[in-house]
């Protein structure tokens, strides 16, 4: 890829820009009606990500560090500057902290052109500095072409590419990342990635990018936090935290509403899959690479949230598993409806309501589900060698 460097020489972050965070606030999610967030970590200049499932904390800890929401105990600090400090009554303002923020919705002014939107935080800089400095950022995420152009009239991954030069033109101290290439296919998201890793080489500052995505956790990520129910429950390199081969990511149980006993079926570590094929039933799944033996019991956990459901058999491209089935009931949940899927093992899927409204779909349609390899979580193992050693069931 061509790309066209830059520097920035009148704004290199400071020295010792060492991001410290330590917090506890009360948050709702979607299941529960009040968690807490209680972190503890230490971000150095560089990637750090942060994983979790929905509802994890993670939304939630990236807006008490910008200050959009107060922690109710603790401290920020980026480098010897205190952003929040609840013991010492220190709360500087959002617009005070020089954080940088793209969400997932992006947030970009309809009415603003693509250049008027970048450029909307520099209004106090003069004209010749404003104007280089969009130059450059608008040359380094290749959207210099679109400067005149509205959001509306450009494509997703152009608009991504507005919303985080809108965050960096500013030189923030921190940037934090809110799933910001969840909606993007993998050749446009990945083209992103690498303009965003060179920005990260060139101004080294601390950056929180939070993801479901496991291939932008490896691709960009120098460390990793887990989080689960507010609680950071792993931390280290990407290999460490992310469910990689010869690794497993072991979830509690109570956060899936599908659990299934399995057994090894083969192991491909080339490949860095496991096939398993869940007990009473010939339905074989494709999962992250675990340490196992063919033989061998897997208990694995799916969330109904992270099943895809399509009317017709779908042409599957990537690490996705398609089995077919056929609808036994629809469960009113409010705004989302649970679908129970008989495929010879029962399946519960989480739909939007107005999802499922608008494709019509009722009892007995056939249907076909799309699991994602990495949506299988090993909870536990179960031996089926005596010489293995077995794990126990709180692990």
């Amino acid at each position: 890829m061509n790309a066209l460097a830059i520097t920035y020489p009148a704004i290199q972050p400071q020295p010792h820009n060492t991001l410290d965070v330590r917090l506890s606030k009360r948050y709702a999610n979607s299941e529960h009606p009040c968690f807490r967030l209680e972190t503890k970590f230490t971000a150095l200049p560089g990637v750090t990500v942060i994983l979790g499932h929905s509802g994890a904390g993670k939304s939630t800890l990236l807006r008490c560090i910008a200050g959009l929401c107060d922690p109710e105990q603790g401290r920020i600090a980026i480098g010897e500057r205190v952003l929040f400090d609840h013991g010492e009554k220190i709360n500087v303002a959002t617009s005070a902290r020089n954080i940088g923020f793209v969400f997932q919705d992006l947030a970009l002014f309809p009415h603003l052109s693509i250049q008027e939107n970048v450029g909307y935080g520099l209004h106090r800089m003069d004209a010749a500095e404003r104007e280089d400095r969009m130059a450059r950022i608008l040359a380094s995420f290749h959207i210099a072409h679109l400067r005149k152009r509205l959001p509306r009239e450009t494509s997703g991954g152009e608009q991504q590419r507005v919303a985080l030069a809108r965050s960096l033109v500013t030189a923030p101290c921190i940037l934090l990342l809110d799933e910001p290439l969840s909606s993007l296919d993998t050749r446009m998201k990945f083209s992103i990635i690498e303009d965003l890793r060179r920005w990260t080489e060139e101004q080294r500052i601390p950056i929180l990018y939070v993801t479901h995505d496991h291939e932008e956790a490896f691709a960009l990520g120098e460390l990793a936090l887990a989080l689960h129910q507010g609680q950071v429950v792993a931390e280290g390199a990407p290999h460490e935290v992310v469910p990689a081969p010869g690794r497993e990511f072991r979830m509690h149980a109570a956060s899936f509403e599908n659990i299934f006993e399995t057994t090894v079926v083969s192991v491909n570590e080339q490949e860095g899959t496991t096939l398993c094929r869940i007990d009473g039933s010939s339905i074989e799944l494709t999962v992250p690479l675990a340490t196992a033996e063919t033989g061998m019991r897997l208990r694995l956990g799916i969330r109904a949230g992270e099943i895809l459901v399509a009317s017709a058999c779908p042409e599957i491209l990537g690490n996705c598993n398609v089995i077919g089935g056929c609808v036994q009931a629809l469960e009113n949940e409010g705004t989302a409806i649970t679908v129970r899927v008989d495929c010879g093992a029962e399946f519960k899927v989480r739909l939007p309501r107005a999802a499922v409204e608008s494709s019509a779909l009722k009892m007995h349609d056939p249907v076909w589900l799309i699991i994602k390899t990495n949506s299988c979580c090993l909870l536990h193992t179960k031996s089926a060698n005596p010489s293995l050693v077995s794990m126990p069931e709180s692990a």
